[in-house]
């Protein structure tokens, strides 16, 4: 694979292509190039109107203001002018969004759902704190260091403040326990907590497809992936299943050591092109992969950004795999992260980047326009092309060629060689109330709490083939809803019911084989989910063009 086998003229790759919506996760792609404190321009003569302003308002107001409040809206209303991807956040969200995709935090070790305005313990996680001192799954967690974590105060931002903390403190939580009459009082020394990003990594039933599911790009996923791949080969793996559905992306530079892996030789993974020549970067490929032959099926869905797009369009443009679903949400702007003085965050845009035919994934916006951005996904679909195939449009003063010839698009996403159609047939208002409400992971729970000594008796095999959701089970389930005061309607019910039954199974079998796994993997619940998930179905199918697409590059 040379560098130069993939040409397009200078036109049409500098044609420019615009913007993407604000993801938590899906603008920090440029965080591993661009980091430390950048020098302002010579901006004086706005800033001290803004400064002289804000004095006028701070000394002779009529009113008392809080001016921290109001230079953080300023600071949001002008970036609004700019794309939507450049984002401000203040000093008590910035520290929230870096340990998204860091390799942990500290805290006390546990995963929870907030449930009738109460916190409850999903699960202790393997080896971490809570697990050591007794804390179960189900409990439920009134207050910690005396401050209420209920009704109102069962906020997301109440309850990291006071469950995470420094390695080493303490904190003191008062629990509810099903079965006990009084609180129980637990002391828990915050520890280090290791966040996985790499949700499945398991041999498919015929024993020769690894199916792989990463959900973003964090500062382990590379060591992850690696790790799983080692042991999926040693399983007798002969062809790859990427899952890259919903993953809003991370850090470029693990999406590219991945690809890395896929492809041989030394070309162009990822290129960068911004006004400022010191953030243009290139990234080529220069290792001996681990799997550079076999075949490769990605997935990709609306809900895949940033470096999902990355990694998904570079094999697609090397024709190394073979791209199966919806066409990604189409994000191709690098952000630089500058930590300003006062612990609050800012994402600035610096640069455009292109994978190896020249084509830019970014998808078009107007500058200031950010809700027509943000609305784009439910255009496609009133635009038919969730449901038809042949309904989705592209530019044709975009159009690239892979290395093999194919013609592929720029200019808004990666579109997929395969369009599998979305299926909402089961999505009713009645699945909603369910899930805003929780009542599917909480009867889940329950139940497995409940029955954890029969269902251990048994292998995850066993359970697989054999257990299955009774109406009995459904029908309690309805009450807890119903009790909640949301009417229940027979017909959309019925329209859920398979899927409800899925979701259910698979979130049992999450607390009976999860609690013993220390590597993050979920393996179990997706087994269950996935069995008859259309774009699986479609992917496995597809296994015969990826490899044809594989053996046509090599000759």
């Amino acid at each position: 694979m040379e560098e130069n086998k993939i040409q397009n003229s200078k036109a049409t790759v500098r044609t420019p292509i615009i913007v993407g919506t604000t993801l938590a996760l899906g603008i920090l792609i440029g965080a591993t190039f661009f980091g430390g404190r950048r020098p302002a321009g010579d901006v004086s003569r706005s800033s001290s109107k803004f400064r002289e302003i804000l004095t006028y308002i701070n000394r002779s107001y009529v009113d008392s203001v809080n001016t921290d409040s109001l230079v953080d809206y300023s600071i949001t209303k002008m970036l609004e002018k700019l794309d939507p991807h450049t984002y401000y956040f203040p000093p008590q969200d910035a520290e929230l969004a870096r340990s998204q995709l860091e390799s942990g935090f500290d805290g006390i070790g546990i995963e929870f759902n907030v449930f009738n305005d109460t916190v409850y313990v999903v699960t202790p996680l393997a080896g971490g704190p809570s697990e050591a001192v007794g804390i179960q799954s189900g409990d439920a967690i009134i207050k910690a260091n005396d401050n209420s974590l209920t009704g109102k105060e069962a906020s997301s931002t109440n309850i990291f403040a006071n469950l995470r903390g420094k390695r080493g403190s303490v904190a003191k939580l008062e629990i509810k326990r099903k079965g006990f009459k009084d609180l129980l009082k637990f002391s828990v020394t915050r520890d280090k907590i290791p966040q996985y990003s790499i949700d499945a990594a398991y041999l498919m039933e015929d024993k020769k497809t690894g199916y792989l599911k990463i959900n973003r790009f964090t500062e382990t996923t590379y060591d992850e992936f690696k790790e799983h791949m080692v042991d999926l080969q040693k399983q007798g793996m002969k062809q790859l299943l990427l899952d890259l559905r919903g993953n809003p992306g991370g850090y470029m530079d693990r999406a590219t050591d991945i690809v890395d892996e896929l492809v041989a030789g030394k070309g162009v993974i990822v290129y960068t092109d911004g006004k400022d020549t010191r953030n243009n970067r290139k990234t080529n490929a220069h290792i001996d992969g681990m799997f550079e032959k076999g075949a490769i099926v990605v997935l990709v869905d609306e809900g895949s950004a940033s470096a999902s797009e990355i990694v998904s369009g570079s094999l697609q443009d090397y024709d190394r795999a073979l791209i199966v679903g919806r066409r990604t949400f189409g994000k191709g702007l690098v952000q630089q992260p500058i930590q300003l003085s006062d612990g609050s965050e800012l994402r600035l845009t610096i640069s455009r980047y292109y994978i190896p035919s020249g084509r830019s994934i970014q998808k078009p916006y107007v500058k200031g326009h950010l809700d027509n951005y943000e609305h784009e996904l439910e255009d496609r679909g009133k635009s038919g092309e969730y449901f038809i195939a042949d309904s989705i449009k592209n530019n044709p003063k975009m159009r690239f060629k892979t290395v093999g010839g194919r013609t592929v698009y720029g200019g808004g996403g990666v579109t997929p060689d395969i369009f599998v159609p979305r299926d909402t047939s089961h999505i009713t208002k009645y699945l909603m109330e369910l899930y805003g409400r929780n009542i599917i992971r909480e009867y889940a729970m329950s139940y497995a709490n409940d029955n954890r000594k029969t269902l251990s008796k048994q292998s995850f095999d066993s359970y697989l083939k054999s257990f299955s959701v009774s109406d009995a089970m459904l029908n309690d389930m309805n009450r807890v809803l119903t009790n909640t005061g949301v009417k229940y309607s027979p017909q959309e019910f019925a329209d859920s019911k398979d899927f409800i039954k899925s979701q259910l199974k698979a979130a049992i079998a999450r607390h009976i084989w999860q609690r013993s796994v220390k590597n993050g993997l979920n393996n179990e619940f997706y087994q269950i989910v996935y069995q008859d998930d259309p774009m699986i179905e479609t992917a496995l199918k597809s296994f015969v063009k990826a490899e044809k697409l594989e053996k046509d590059k090599r000759l």
